[in-house]
């Protein structure tokens, strides 16, 4: 019988309980990638993102607006109109977009002739007849009433309230962030 060293029981326990450690090491680095994402970014370094698995959206704070029926049939007609033709992003149009769904509603009798968003408010009442209502929420805004939206510098911005949202050349559930000059609508 070939003699054994007393030192081998200690050594086949020793790479027991490495086996069973690299193996729960394993196990740890798989259940870890399960949660991570491994990518490499634009400078090729390796990075990792957690991975979401369940998804919470966001309560609606504002839902789909009311008709107000002392509202001009034709602007409600418009704010169709207007989400109709409009595209998912800008086309850096908005006031054109508009000044085309007021025309072809028949809401306005010909077309605008102010080439900048923040001076439709102006061309609107003085012009077609519109009315600036009390209204400083675009969310309050009946449908088919124009949101006219000014900027220090630029055009500004304008868009018609739509019953699930806004549109002039691209169509959005939320309003411009731009300082809201007002709300024009006729009635």
């Amino acid at each position: 019988m070939p003699k054994t060293s007393p030192l081998t029981p200690y050594f086949i326990l020793i790479c027991a309980c490495g086996l069973l450690f690299a193996t729960a090491a394993q196990g740890q680095l798989a259940g870890s990638a399960k949660s991570r994402f491994v990518f490499k970014d634009a400078d090729g370094r390796t990075d990792s993102a957690e991975v979401v698995t369940k998804y919470a959206p966001r309560k609606i704070v504002h839902p789909f607006s009311k008709m107000d029926g002392s509202v001009d049939p034709k602007l409600r007609q418009a704010a169709s109109i207007a989400e109709e033709r409009a595209h998912a992003h800008s086309r850096e149009q908005c006031w054109h977009y508009v000044k085309e769904a007021l025309v072809a509603s028949g809401a306005v009798n010909s077309y605008p002739k102010t080439a900048y968003a923040k001076e439709a408010a102006t061309e609107l009442v003085s012009t077609y007849g519109f009315k600036k209502l009390p209204v400083r929420d675009p969310y309050k805004a009946p449908v088919g009433s124009v949101l006219v939206y000014g900027a220090s510098k630029g055009a500004g911005h304008v868009e018609i309230r739509t019953k699930s949202g806004f549109a002039s050349d691209f169509r959005s559930k939320i309003p411009s962030p731009r300082p809201l000059i007002g709300v024009y609508t006729k009635l």
